[in-house]
């Protein structure tokens, strides 16, 4: 493109890649990749495209190494040393790496939606909870609107797990009550249960340079 290398992955949208959506909740999540404490689909693609990015950059001479460097910086708590002198240095506070939620704001309405049946999740509507998140204060339906940075989903169940009836399919986080009534029946209609687990799907389908 203009004569820069560029690559780029074409990856698997069928699923949030983190249990949380909204500004502070996905802040927490991507805080527990960077410290080293959570794996998952963030945690994998956050390799790939890091890996990608010093490769093509000339950093390493194959993706594998680069893989491994970005492993070994988050295990040893490198990344996440760096990122806080980063947050320090534009005048964050000081402590932020070490516990993310003394400084995130948080809902003042905390519920669970339940399941109202059993079975494998076999679909997540992944843009229908974004829409859910907007709904709450958490993104902008016109411009003028201001964002609840607090608000969102958390603890969202993942693709293919089994779901008996009554368990939390995702944890509300709202400024009212009434809002968190409405982000409840848009989990349940975003969630798909089924008899059987779906097929396993590649993170990464294909990656294009």
């Amino acid at each position: 493109l203009a004569g820069c290398p560029t690559t780029a992955l074409i990856t698997n949208m069928n699923a949030p890649l983190a249990p949380a959506l909204g500004n502070a909740l996905e802040v927490a999540e991507v805080m527990k990749v960077l410290r080293g404490s959570e794996r998952g689909p963030l945690y994998e693609l956050t390799l790939a495209l890091g890996a990608q990015l010093l490769f093509s950059g000339g950093v390493f001479t194959s993706e594998d190494a680069a893989r491994e460097a970005l492993s070994n910086v988050i295990v040893s708590g490198a990344a996440a040393e760096r990122f806080g002198k980063m947050i320090v240095a534009m005048g964050g506070p000081l402590g932020f790496v070490d516990n993310p939620q003394r400084y995130l704001p948080e809902a003042p309405v905390i519920r669970e939606v339940t399941s109202l049946e059993g079975g494998y999740v076999s679909a997540i509507e992944g843009e229908a909870l974004g829409l859910a998140v907007v709904a709450l204060g958490g993104g902008r339906q016109v411009e003028s609107d201001l964002i609840d940075p607090a608000v969102g989903l958390s603890d969202v169940v993942t693709l293919g797990a089994f779901i008996v009836k009554g368990q939390p399919l995702a944890r509300i986080h709202a400024a009212r009550e009434g809002q968190a009534d409405r982000a409840a029946q848009a989990i349940r209609r975003a969630i798909t249960l089924a008899s059987n687990p779906p097929a396993k799907q590649d993170l990464v389908h294909e990656v294009i340079s």
